[in-house]
């Protein structure tokens, strides 16, 4: 029989596949245990889950779950657009906004593209540029930070999409709102910059992207439900961008994409302060006391903004089984090729607790 490969597109052979953190339910399964006794810190999830507000609205819209959804999310986008200063047309859903990634490929890219991102970026960008048979060109970024001099520097005439997740993912790092205006300073008009923002809400001080969008700047700002809000089992995002850019993007998505539950659990937790002021306390106390324990117990850390932390334990791949078999998900990022690097999510303080005395039984043996 002829191998299926001769049929396919050939930039598909070694397209390496998204692999997420690994789920309590295959752990449990393995361990032959419960799953309730699983700690996951591995996808940077909410460890409060989601508002009692979204739990409501989502129970109350499976009473319509034989109805399509509304296709546009209009009630959602006009939310979001009122919380921004923004007007609808400004924005889009996404089936998570991975899913806008998606568009942004169907929308600007073709066969001999650039796409410009960072070494230790969010790895979607790069997947995205292969399947698209596009080039990615990825700039180094000393001790971990993102370095915009160098993103410029690696601009080409084949440029079309520059990605700038802020604060980045897995490394936690931050790029200051200086950095950013003398970069838009000087960043040609005809590229498409992404200002990737899933963690942007964890910030005390966040930098001001949506300023270029106000400017009609090529600028487009995606967020997600998927993190402070505690919906990432819904999948669903959003990006930000004038109305044009937004327009361009609509064309490239699928009727329905983002499901009426998802849409209604977003709209009641977009609302919801309390929760999110909640979270952000939880994750912030986590934070301090995770890189104070790694500071103690000597493991090298780079400084987060968000709600994760990377650290160099030696061998990432076999602390990940040895925590594993403690009944501790983490995230070991081998596929960054931070081969003694693991990615640790905040989780609840007793969370915490038990992951730092699972190191520390470690190290002692």
């Amino acid at each position: 029989m002829t191998s299926i490969w001769g049929l396919a597109n050939p930039q598909l052979r070694n397209l390496a596949v998204y692999e997420p953190g690994k789920p309590i339910e295959e752990t449990a399964h393995e361990l032959g245990i419960d799953p309730a006794e699983i700690i996951k810190l591995a996808s940077n999830e909410n460890p409060l889950g989601p508002s009692l507000k979204a739990a409501r609205a989502m129970r109350a819209a499976l009473e319509n779950a034989h109805l399509y959804p509304d296709g546009s999310g209009v009630s959602l986008c006009k939310a979001i657009a009122a919380k921004l200063g923004l007007a609808t047309e400004n924005i889009i859903l996404g089936n998570g906004s991975n899913e806008v990634i998606e568009f942004l490929g169907h929308a600007f890219l073709n066969p001999g593209d650039d796409v410009v991102t960072f070494q230790y970026a969010f790895i979607i960008y790069k997947l995205l540029a292969t399947a698209f048979s596009v080039r990615t060109i990825e700039t180094p970024c000393p001790d971990y930070q993102q370095d915009l001099e160098a993103t410029l520097n690696a601009i080409t005439p084949k440029t079309r999409l520059i990605f700038i997740p802020n604060p980045n993912n897995p490394t936690g790092t931050l790029v200051s709102q200086r950095a950013i205006d003398r970069f838009m300073s000087r960043v040609p008009e005809n590229i498409v910059v992404v200002f990737d923002e899933a963690y942007f809400e964890f910030l005390d001080d966040p930098p001001d992207t949506l300023q270029y969008v106000h400017e009609e700047r090529n600028v487009v700002v995606l967020r997600t439900f998927s993190k402070i809000h505690g919906l990432a089992g819904l999948r669903i995002g959003y990006a930000v961008a004038r109305p044009d850019v937004i327009e361009v993007l609509h064309k490239t998505r699928q009727p329905f994409n983002v499901n009426s539950v998802a849409q209604a659990g977003a709209l009641a937790a977009l609302n919801d302060d309390a929760h999110l002021r909640e979270t952000k306390r939880v994750i912030d106390e986590g934070r301090v006391y995770l890189q104070k324990q790694f500071s103690v117990m000597q493991i090298p850390f780079v400084p987060a903004v968000a709600n994760f932390v990377m650290l160099n334990v030696g061998d990432g791949c076999a602390v990940f089984e040895k925590l594993l078999r403690r009944r501790i998900i983490v995230r070991p990022l081998k596929g960054y090729g931070l081969t003694e690097w693991v990615r640790i999510s905040v989780g609840t303080m007793e969370q915490n607790k038990k992951l730092i005395a699972a190191l520390g039984d470690m190290m002692r043996n």
